[in-house]
């Protein structure tokens, strides 16, 4: 999954430091690797035999309306097209999905919602899901066609081209089918027959039940199906719908009178409503909601806190600092297509870790120091010796990146990248990358653009910069190297958008496709060995493996982490009073 929290947006658009910060002392040839990581590792969990209604919270109540701050806003809230941790959080008020995440006690566990956990056939390329029915908002009933419709749907990535692509290599036919729009429904990959949902592969797909919990198989009637401005007003079938929606700024959502909380064994309907508000400095809101005067006393800042306001959460104020476990890892990367191995390498060079961090506010609370692609929650993770100047600490080298650059001829080299001219933080952190740069001997050309159209422009591979695009950040879909390098990496990484260096090599196509093929537990240390390899290649400077650490209302109740996400668990969360 992408990931887009604040330090996100911070890195994403300004990977490097200060300009008179001082100078790196150039590493060893053989870094140190770090310290052990504290992160915990997950696995695949099931519960299969999950029913509704949900558990209790203690001390739950009804009523209120909880607001919730964030930064950058989500551009679509169209099932089918979101990916970004932030909007799939929210999607979990908005749409239930053939199967989804409890969390008990702290970790996740997968459950049925509107199927079962489905059955595979013995030549594995067969899974059956039972459907168990439902209602929408509008008070009609959810048919098992609509599920199929849907997935169908998925397949017009020209259109819906910020989701989940799983379904292109694994579902059958997926590299030829286009979608409805374009093909028709006739589609030999997705079946119906009563009330089973029937999805045929053309490989192996172990993992399709996590897959399942994505909002992008959330039902969708085709007689509601307004293509490009579903995103605006979406059909719900959790417990909450849209209210109001301002694209940019804000999202109202209002109790759906037409969930039905016995079949649920997740969500809660506690509060009356959500407020969504996004565009403010994040380092206001969540001293805001730290203090919790008046109603912000009733709100929740979900980007990870900053280290001043850290500072502030002591004594009776530590109750309100939410920590917990993240499945992701943060950095920036650099395109490939445009920037030499050799010029990579002169930025990698003059990049000041340590300025960053300071500059992102980031603290050993939120952020733990990265030096790989995997996370720690990945199973198989290994902390091998770091690839020189990919180590995640020091202040930058530039003369020795000066000397890279004079080395490949490339004295002046352009780099650009976009960020947030709305937000003062990351305009200060923009500034403090150029003079780094510039300092390095690159010439450097900064786009500004407003928080609304960041994710859109970072989102654009065809765009004017070389650097610094998205995704900022990468989530486990689920806990296994196969939802890391094959969607990454690859040469169709490119056209699917979502890709980490925008390289297109043959051969590590070809490692990767006959990993992917492999049973988790034999591809394990496989996954960890072409984590060094891709790392060499110098097309992503590893920033921080993320935590959960954010900070809740006084009056907020129910607040956890999403070990799925890096987020607060919204369906659990009410207001004490």
């Amino acid at each position: 999954m992408k990931r887009w929290k604040r330090t996100v947006a911070v890195v994403a658009a300004a990977a490097l430091g200060t300009a008179g910060c001082g100078v790196r002392t150039p590493p060893s040839a053989t870094p140190q690797a770090s310290a052990p990581s504290d992160i915990d590792i997950q696995t695949n969990s099931i519960d299969p035999d999950a029913t509704g209604p949900a558990r209790e919270v203690p001390g739950a109540r009804q009523g209120g309306v909880l607001t919730v701050y964030g930064q950058n806003p989500p551009d679509t809230f169209d099932p089918t097209d979101i990916y970004f941790v932030d909007s799939n959080e929210i999607g979990k008020l908005l749409f239930r999905t053939p199967t989804q995440f409890d969390v008990r006690a702290g970790k996740p566990v997968l459950v049925p919602d509107l199927t079962d956990v489905g059955k595979v056939s013995d030549d594995k390329l067969t899974w059956t899901f039972t459907f168990k029915g439902g209602r929408y908002e509008d008070g009609n009933d959810i048919r098992v066609e609509d599920l199929a419709y849907a997935i169908k749907r998925s397949f017009a990535h020209d259109i819906y081209r910020n989701g989940p692509t799983y379904q292109l290599t694994y579902f059958k036919d997926g590299k030829k089918y286009k979608g409805p729009y374009r093909d028709g429904e006739d589609y030999a990959g997705v079946q119906t027959r009563g009330d089973k949902l029937i999805i045929k592969l053309d490989k192996p797909f172990a993992d399709l039940p996590f897959y399942l919990s994505f909002p992008m198989f959330t039902p969708i009637p085709k007689a509601s199906d307004s293509k490009q401005e579903y995103k605006n007003r979406p059909l719900a079938t959790g417990p909450y719908r849209f209210e109001s929606f301002t694209p940019g700024s804000e999202l109202n959502l209002t109790r759906n009178p037409n969930w039905a909380p016995e079949t649920d064994p997740v969500r809660h309907q506690y509060v009356d409503g959500w407020r969504f508000r996004w565009g403010a400095d994040p380092v206001k809101t969540q001293k805001q909601v730290l203090a919790s005067n008046g109603e912000d006393a009733n709100a929740v800042d979900y980007a990870n806190v900053d280290a001043s306001v850290l500072a502030e959460a002591t004594g009776a104020r530590s109750a309100q600092l939410v920590k917990g476990d993240s499945p992701c890892s943060i950095g920036v990367q650099i395109d490939s297509r445009k920037v030499p191995l050799a010029v990579r390498r002169a930025i990698a060079k003059a990049y000041p870790y340590d300025q960053v961090r300071k500059a992102s506010g980031l603290t050993d609370v939120s952020a733990e120091r990265s030096s790989t692609i995997l996370p720690p929650s990945v199973p198989g993770f290994a902390r091998y010796t770091p690839v020189e100047d990919l180590d995640g600490t020091g202040t930058g080298d530039p003369e020795g990146a000066r000397a890279l650059l004079r080395e490949a001829d490339a004295e002046g080299f352009a780099l650009s990248w976009y960020y947030d001219n709305q937000q003062p933080l990351t305009q200060q952190v923009s500034q403090v990358r150029a003079d780094a740069l510039e300092q390095a001997g690159f010439t450097v050309k900064p786009i500004g653009v407003s928080s609304a159209e960041l994710r859109a422009k970072k989102s654009d591979y065809d765009a004017p910069v070389n650097m610094g695009q998205s995704p900022g950040g990468w989530c486990s879909d689920w806990p296994t190297g196969g939802s890391w390098f094959p969607v990454l990496f690859r040469t169709q990484s490119i056209g699917e958008g979502q890709s980490w260096g925008m390289l297109g090599e043959k051969k590590l196509d070809k490692k990767i496709n006959k990993l992917a093929k492999l049973p988790a537990e034999e591809s394990e240390e496989k996954w960890a060995a072409l984590d060094e390899e891709i790392m060499k290649k110098y097309v992503f400077l590893p920033h921080y493996y993320d935590k959960t650490a954010i900070v809740a209302g006084s009056n907020v109740g129910g607040c956890e982490a999403d070990p799925t996400m890096g987020m607060p668990f919204l369906p659990t969360m009410f207001l004490k009073k």
